[in-house]
């Protein structure tokens, strides 16, 4: 696949891509322990995963919470008590985008997963 350089395209291609290359893209670096632990800079983030919130709003800055849900469609996460007031009183979950988090904690329940990470221990 060519890849174009304008930002257009780019768009395009990002917001039409397939849902098993969405899933790569909705990564996210890891803490420096990680980092070093695993000898990898960025992985897909899972539900379950624990992130900490480095950039956006000042309320969620450094908070640190579960993945609730990762969204595809709009290659989004869905964080616990990452949430804002609707007009009723009401608090809806704000999406985050993957690149304004840091993972701090891997959900290795999935034996794939974890089995991925040890071998890139080893690299």
């Amino acid at each position: 696949m060519t890849t174009s350089t304008k930002a257009r395209k780019q768009r395009k291609a990002r917001a039409n891509a397939p849902l098993h290359k969405k899933r790569r893209m909705v990564s996210a670096h890891l803490d420096s322990a990680l980092m070093k632990e695993y000898n990898v800079r960025s992985v897909a983030v899972r539900k379950g995963d624990t992130v900490r919130v480095i950039r956006g709003d000042k309320d969620f800055k450094t908070s640190e919470a579960k993945v609730a849900s990762v969204d595809l469609k709009s290659l989004k996460l869905i964080i616990e008590n990452v949430t804002v007031p609707k007009a009723d009183g009401t608090q809806k979950p704000k999406p985050v985008d993957p690149s304004n988090v840091l993972l701090t904690k891997l959900d290795l329940s999935d034996p794939w997963r974890k089995e991925k990470l040890d071998s890139l221990k080893g690299a």
